[in-house]
């Protein structure tokens, strides 16, 4: 199990397309154009690659937490949705559906919307924006044979942006980030677990297949999209 348990969450090709826009990312941040995006969302341009770069390595990675019983399993397929390819990872005997959660789309953006929130005291405003998203998201998101429920991959960023600007102004690079990825992952993932199990998918990977693209790009183009017409500092509070 430990050897299938972790797998690209969508083709090699779409994958490399995400490597080589980070390897862009790095040469921008490292020329300082985006320094200004990421000193909006509170944080210095070396946690920002750090954030990026633990991100995409991390969707590799996901840590069962429980198994379903579901129906018959389909593995080693290609599954198209909205323009994207999602692996459906090789199997052979699998004990039902295994329930995971994805380093890199469900932990790392957890722990760092977390500090976001506690550092701008973003309680009532972040718990808005998840809300909304959250609705959003769930409203379309799409039960997918053999890989989970799967979201257009551009909704996330389009909706955060626009409800980060309405929120706050000065605060919007961070609700940006945690709305987009909270809400993302409840509005998609948790609030369809009940759904997972009649999907015959081999791993139903919270933050994962389906879920990551949409939530990694939230990382990026909704903090540039929203710390476009932002007031030039944030200031902590508490």
């Amino acid at each position: 199990m430990s050897s299938q348990i972790h797998y690209l969450p969508m083709t090699p090709g779409l994958f490399s397309i995400l490597v080589f826009l980070l390897a862009g990312l790095i040469l921008l941040i490292q020329f300082r154009i985006l320094r200004y995006a990421y000193m909006r969302l509170g944080v210095g341009p070396g946690v920002a690659l750090l954030l990026l770069v633990g991100s995409l390595i991390g969707s590799y990675f996901n840590i069962p937490v429980a198994v379903l019983p579901g129906t018959p399993i389909r593995s080693g397929e290609i599954v198209d949705f909205f323009g994207m390819r999602y692996v459906v990872p090789m199997v052979v005997q699998w004990p039902g559906t295994v329930l995971a959660v994805n380093v890199g789309g469900a932990v790392i953006p957890t722990l760092m919307s977390i500090y976001l929130v506690a550092r701008y005291q973003l309680w009532f405003k972040a718990m808005l924006a998840i809300i909304v998203i959250a609705f959003f998201i769930h409203a379309s998101a799409t039960p997918v044979r053999g890989i989970g429920i799967a979201v257009p991959v551009f909704v996330p960023v389009v909706v955060t942006a626009i409800l980060a600007f309405i929120l706050s102004r000065e605060y919007a690079p961070p609700l940006a980030y945690i709305g987009g990825s909270m809400g993302t992952l409840i509005g998609a993932d948790l609030l369809n677990l009940d759904k997972i199990s009649g999907l015959g998918a081999p791993i139903a990977s919270i933050g994962g297949a389906g879920t990551f693209d949409g939530i990694f790009l939230t990382g990026i183009l909704a903090v540039l999209l929203a710390g476009i017409a932002t007031p030039s500092r944030m200031r902590p509070t508490g």
